[in-house]
This record gives C-alpha cells, structure tokens and sequence, in this order.
C-alpha cells in the first residue's frame, strides 16, 4: 500500500476515534445524525439492547419458518415486479438475492461522493433497524461496516425511478456486501472481494429477502434529502446575514426590520431571519436624507428567506419520519407472524420536499444575486464606486471590480431557477406498468442538490462582494456604523480572500468558499437555531 494511502487511513480512522458513535436501532435517528454521519465522519453502533437485537432474529427467523411451512412471499420465492406471478422453486430460493444485485446494475451518472454514499448507507441501515425487515443482524453489522471502515459503494446516481424504491443504486450497496463490484477504500477503488478479506471478513452470503430489503427502499433519495435540508438551513442563514452586510454597505435602514412588522404579520420563520438580520445590525442608526425605503430585495428579505425557514419545519418532519421508517415491501412483523405486502418503497413525500425545498432555495439565489445587481450599480448603490472596484482614482479607468463575477452570478441564478421544475409530476409508468406510477423521489432530491450547489456559488460571489462594499463603505465613510457580528463575519472573509484593488482572477477564491459553504462552515451552526425558528 501506497504510503499516502496509509496515512490517509490512520488519519481517517484517528478522527473517526475521537467522536462519539451515534447509535442505530431502537431509537429514532435526525437528519443532524446523518449529516454527522456523512460529512463528520461519526462512527455508528448497533444497539446493545439485547431485547432490540433478539427482535431483529426473530424476524429473520419467522420468515425462515414462513418458507419452510410453504408459505408465498413475494420477492423472496416469486420474481420480482410484474414477475411476482413465477414461482421460484425452493432449489434456488438462495440464489434470488443475489440475481436481483447483478441485473440491476446498469446505473449510470456520476458516481455519489462520499459523503452522499455515507448518508444514503447510515438511512439504509436505519430502516432495516426498525425490525420489520426480516433481515439478520449481521446484514445490520456488515453495513455499520462500510460506514466504520469507509467501505464506499461507487453508487451511480442515475437509474432509479423512486418506486419500487431506489432498486438500482442501491443494487450498489447489496452488491459491495456480498463481495461484487467496485468499493472506494482508502482513497483507492478496490475489489469489494478484496477489502472484506483485508478487515477480516467473508462476504455476506444474502439470506432470502435480504438483496430486496437492501434495495426496496428510498434511502439513497433519503439520504440525500438529509444533506439537502443541512445546506439549505445554512444558506439560508448566510442569506440573511449577508442582508445584513448588505445594509451597511448600501448605507440602508436598519428600521424595515423592526420587530413589530414582523409581529403583526406572524409567520414564524420570515420572523425569525428577520430577528437575525435585526440583531446582526444591533446598535447601528439608520442615516437621515437617503431613500425612506430600501429596495425589494433588501426591505423584503425577511419575507423571501422566511419562505424557505418555515419550508424546512415540514420538510424536517417528512424527511425525518421517512428516514424512521420500515420501507421496504413485503414488511416482516414477527411480534404477530404477519407478512405485509404493501407500498412503503414509494418516495413521495421526499419527492415533494425536495421540490419545494430546491424551489425556497432557488429563491434565496435570485434574492442574493438582485442584492448583488444592486450593490455593483452606481446608479443604485449610493455613492459606491462602480462595480465596486478598489482601484485609485488614476487606475480606475483599467479596473473593472465585481462587474464579470456579477454576470457569473447572474447565469448560476438562472440555471438554478431553470431547475425548478418539479420532478414528482413526470412519473413514467416502467416495469410493464406493475410500477405505473412512481415518484421520482431521487431525481428531485438530485435536483435540489444541483439547485443548493448553484445557490452555494451565488452565495460566495455575494459573500465576496458584500464584504468588498461595506469595506468601500467605511473608505467613503468612516463614521459608519459596522456592528460585531458583522465586523467578524468580515474579517473571516478577508483572511481567505483580500481586498480587491486591482483586477486579479477571483475563480480560487470563490472555489474555496463555495466548498466553506457547502461544508456548512460560513456562518455558525448554533446560529440557524438561536431564535428557536423553523430548522
């Protein structure tokens, strides 16, 4: 092994150490878990409740019984889908699981990264917790594995309709634990085979039902959905941060935020970036002689970002209950000895979160790029310099300021608007229409990914900018008034990316802050609760 390699492994496995394992099985998971999950890496433990553990046995031993009384379970001695009027013969019970892996691998896209992987493994995992999987524990041990050991499945993004579930990407994941396919390890792609063998491990042999459990279900639109809800909830607050910033810079009126307007106009989450917005100006007077009121995209910030706050409350609540739930078909009960055939695998909740969240946060895209149009326009910006260039007054003529960045963001704003289109009203009947109508839960939750990446991309260009105007702002006047958290906010800026007085290339220094972004790092996460708001 390659002595990056090793290095890059004992320093994952060093961090992994010193953080606590979130426990699965028996209680009910939050999207804060996941995330903890995917982007801290946190370690995950099964549930040493020996009444948990005993449980998920005697589901997997009830189906056992089932069978060997010569009972019919769908997908576990019947095809699948419209296949499930054939009969499998008892002879090749064994062999099903592992045939539904190989014929649903024929995913394409990218492949997800590792934290998708990471939070598409942990929803799995939690699902077939839940005990009505019929599933065997070791099923439960082998994923907490990929989790612990970063075993990373390559899961293609594409190919998966959300009803019957996520059949194919997570055709992905059945496939790595019984040794087939490529897995990620160690920074390097791997033989699933090999890296089983490397931690002392046989692959998993999938007992009957246990490819369906592992792949009829919405984990990987889940999943996704958990890191969707964590960006959103943090740009959200950058944007009204930056509402702030944007203020001071523009020499606005702190007064349209004012705690009554909010009051008799109750909804909770235009409150509560309002709340933000007001304390990030504490103490700073509105200047006498300018406009009476700011325009749109200032005055009625609260009002657009608010949208998204109170979206993220019910969106939480879907999210969370999918996440907390059995949804695999047929369901297992062993407390009462029943076999559920149903429709659990169907992803539309998550499908209409994620199109609602991607359109709340396309929103906040054009509210911070209208804001950005503003602040780089002399005939809007009160007296600052044109496309906000830091030049001298003899290098003016040459320089150019924020004036491309602002068209970049522009074209990010529209792509993103572009992709608000709903997923879940294109359903394809497929499958030779025993899926007749499916949700098209993973292309929605895609779909806000790419929307949140685009607004990220925005939110750096306005982030430089703004912070690049409230600092002309004191240049013209330095009497204004800049309170601390925004001073701060400023200062941790400008360490990663200098003033800019003369024209350089901005590309790497909005790369690295969109990543800041991304990784939820701008602004503080106790911050998106200090109100008690929405998220």
């Amino acid at each position: 092994m390659a002595e990056h390699d090793l290095t890059t492994a004992t320093s994952v496995a060093a961090a992994i150490a010193d953080v606590a394992a979130i426990v699965v099985g028996g209680r009910r998971m939050t999207i804060e878990d996941i995330v903890r999950i995917a982007q801290h890496r946190a370690p995950v433990a099964l549930n040493a409740d020996p009444a948990w553990r005993a449980r998920i046995e005697r589901g997997a031993e009830f189906l056992r019984t089932h069978l060997a009384e010569g009972r019919t379970v769908y997908g576990v001695n019947t095809g699948y889908g419209d296949a499930c009027v054939v009969d499998v013969p008892h002879a090749l019970i064994e062999a099903l699981p592992l045939h539904l892996t190989r014929y649903h691998g024929c995913g394409l896209g990218r492949h997800l990264d590792d934290a998708e992987a990471l939070a598409v493994i942990a929803a799995r995992l939690n699902s077939l917790a839940y005990g009505f999987s019929g599933v065997r524990t070791v099923l439960l041990e082998r994923l907490a594995d990929l989790v612990n050991h970063r075993v990373l499945p390559r899961i293609p993004a594409e190919g998966s309709v959300g009803a019957s579930g996520d059949l194919t990407p997570l055709s992905y994941v059945a496939a790595a634990l019984a040794g087939e396919r490529d897995v990620l390890y160690r920074g390097r792609l791997r033989d699933a085979r090999g890296v089983w063998a490397e931690l002392g491990h046989a692959p998993l042999q999938l007992a009957p039902k246990e490819g369906l459990a592992l792949m009829n279900g919405t984990a990987v639109m889940t999943g996704l959905a958990c890191l969707a809800f964590a960006r959103a909830s943090h740009l959200s607050r950058l944007a009204a941060r930056l509402t702030a910033l944007a203020t001071v810079a523009l020499d606005g009126r702190a007064a349209h935020f004012d705690a009554l307007l909010f009051e008799v106009k109750p909804h909770a989450g235009q409150a509560e970036a309002a709340a933000w917005i007001r304390d990030d100006l504490a103490g700073r007077a509105d200047s006498p002689g300018h406009r009476l009121q700011d325009r749109y995209s200032i005055r009625c910030a609260p009002h657009v970002i608010g949208v998204a706050r109170d979206a993220l409350s019910w969106v939480r609540r879907d999210v969370e209950n999918e996440l907390n739930s059995a949804n695999d078909n047929p369901l297992i009960d062993p407390d009462t000895g029943r076999v559920l055939h149903g429709g659990n695998f169907y992803g539309g909740h998550i499908a209409f979160a994620m199109d609602a969240l991607k359109t709340a946060v396309a929103n906040l895209a054009d509210l911070m790029d209208r804001q950005f149009a503003l602040l780089v326009d002399d005939k809007f910006n009160n007296r600052l310099p044109r496309n906000l260039s830091g030049a001298t007054a003899e290098r003016a003529p040459v320089n150019h300021g924020f004036k491309a960045v602002q068209i970049s963001s522009s074209a990010w704003t529209a792509e993103a608007l572009k992709l608000t289109m709903p997923a879940s009203v294109f359903s394809r009947s497929t499958e030779s229409h025993n899926q007749d109508k499916v949700s098209m839960g993973t292309i929605a939750a895609r779909d806000c990914l790419r929307v949140l990446e685009l607004t990220e991309q925005v939110a750096a260009a306005h982030t430089l900018a703004t912070v690049q105007a409230a600092r002309l702002r004191l240049r013209i006047d330095g009497a204004t008034q800049v309170p601390a958290p925004l001073r701060d906010f400023m200062e941790s800026v400008t360490r990663a990316s200098a003033f800019v007085d003369e024209d350089r290339a901005l590309e790497s220094d909005l790369r690295a802050l969109t990543a800041r972004i991304a990784a939820c790092g701008l602004v503080d996460a106790e911050a998106a609760g200090e109100h008690g708001g929405a998220a």
